[in-house]
């Protein structure tokens, strides 16, 4: 056996003496608390919400009851009387309150021994890191009788997936008013799905294009209320899609949104000279990423537009994405321009254009951030593998945005994030006069509406506070 495996020995009742006592050291942490959140299904604000905690008499009552009384079930279940202890009651009281960052002591004192029932009664008692007594009581349990000595059990690793950042967006986007947008042929569930939604939490107000008969038959069939919102009939997907551009082009809408149709023929439409929504940039699309596992917003571009691009078209490219961090509240991007490797070879072009790219950032061909490259997607995410590598860079494991060689590099890295890193990725069509809305059938409803949330923002100016 390996000897620094802990190992777990109780006391049988009839070696334990009254004044015997055991304590447990733990820091309450924010994740202590979510984590009991999920378990429960308690959402109270007072626990979860900090702002509203600091004004509540009551705050973070999870925290000094559950949490304070789970350190002792620790002490009793692992060192007094330890394994093959079964409690029988307790009679605690809550003193004081527990914010995370407290570190809590709790200890349990023998105080008498029942012989006939094998029951031992404990004096327990929890206090702060300053001494503070939070917790004080009894516990009542039934002492083992047969010595018990094994190996502590190794816990599993928890992580707790939080996509807070999208929902700062959606928060911010629906301070103002809902934006009227123009939904080319929303004639599936996730279409009509998406845009219940985005109308429930005030960020758009839906006109409907497409075949209004077959747009309601959908609507009736997946129980979605859409008896409010306008409707523009249509006979096709093509009438669909050059409709909504045009009133997108009138100024009726001020967002375009793709609905059941492909993407390539929606941007047919918006490309069309005369009629379109050219403005003079090269369309480019861009995920935006909440990565549980990343501290900041993660912006991958292309990874649905531009299948090979050039280097010329990745210098637009780049310059939308980092227009769009300016509006997310990003003040200087970090680019990284991704590659197999990190060092220029001649023979891989997506290194040369890399290097390309940031002398033109130096020239000012490229401007409203720093650029690097080429570097490997573990160099560009994670300072510690750059430090490995001895990579001296800015933006290396601070990457904001991530500038993919090719369409096929986009696709794959954003829907691993997605499906292994549970990730939520919004996304969005940049370069054209007004924003334009792509969502997916695999997106989830945080997802949809936060395609919806960046629209928003840059088309009404909803300025980063």
């Amino acid at each position: 056996m390996d000897m620094k495996t802990e190992l777990l020995e109780n006391r049988v009742f009839d070696d334990i003496a009254i004044g015997d006592s055991a304590s447990i050291t733990k820091e309450i942490t924010q994740d202590d608390i979510a984590l009991f959140a999920v378990i429960s299904g308690d959402i109270n604000p007072a626990h979860l919400d900090a702002e509203y905690a600091a004004t509540s008499l009551f705050h973070h009552i999870v925290a000094q009851g559950v949490l304070t009384a789970g350190l002792i079930s620790g002490v009793l279940g692992t060192k007094l009387p330890g394994p093959g202890t079964i409690y029988a009651s307790q009679d605690l009281k809550f003193l004081a309150p527990v914010s995370p960052g407290d570190t809590i002591t709790a200890t349990c004192t023998v105080t008498e021994k029942i012989l006939e029932k094998h029951l031992v009664v404990l004096d327990c008692h929890c206090v702060n890191q300053n001494g503070q007594e939070v917790l004080r009581g009894t516990a009542v349990v039934l002492a083992p009788v047969e010595k018990v000595s094994r190996p502590a059990i190794t816990l599993p690793e928890v992580r707790l997936l939080r996509h807070e950042r999208l929902r700062s967006l959606l928060a911010r986007a629906t301070a103002g008013s809902p934006m009227p947008t123009a939904i080319a042929h929303p004639c599936d569930d996730v279409s009509l799905l998406a845009a219940v939604e985005a109308t429930e939490r005030g960020l758009i107000t839906p006109i409907l294009v497409g075949p209004e008969q077959k747009i309601r038959d959908t609507a009736a069939a997946h129980k979605l209320d859409i008896s409010g919102f306008q409707i523009v009939n249509t006979a096709n997907i093509h009438e669909s899609a050059a409709k909504a551009v045009a009133l997108v082009r009138e100024g009726t809408a001020k967002l375009l949104m793709k609905g059941a149709l492909h993407t390539d023929i929606l941007l047919h439409e918006v490309m069309q000279p005369g009629t379109g929504l050219r403005a003079g940039k090269r369309l480019s699309h861009v995920f935006v990423m909440d990565v549980p596992t990343y501290p900041r917003p993660l912006l991958v571009t292309d990874a649905a537009i531009n299948i090979a691009p050039t280097l010329e078209e990745k210098c637009c490219i780049v310059q939308n994405a980092i227009e769009l961090a300016h509006v997310l509240g990003i003040e200087t991007p970090h680019v990284a321009i991704l590659a197999a490797v990190e060092t220029v070879n001649p023979a891989m072009q997506a290194t040369v254009d890399a290097a390309a790219l940031c002398k033109m950032a130096d020239r000012g061909q490229i401007t409203g951030a720093i650029l690097d490259g080429p570097l490997a997607f573990d160099n560009a995410v994670s300072a510690a593998a750059a430090a490995q590598k001895g990579i001296k860079s800015t933006v290396a494991g601070q990457a904001d945005i991530l500038l993919v060689p090719n369409i096929e590099a986009g696709n794959i890295l954003a829907k691993q994030l997605t499906f292994l890193a549970n990730a939520d990725a919004a996304g969005i069509v940049l370069g054209a006069s007004v924003p334009i809305i792509l969502t997916s059938r695999a997106d989830d409803d945080r997802a949809r509406l936060a395609s919806c949330a960046i629209a928003v923002i840059m088309a009404g100016g909803q300025h980063h506070g």
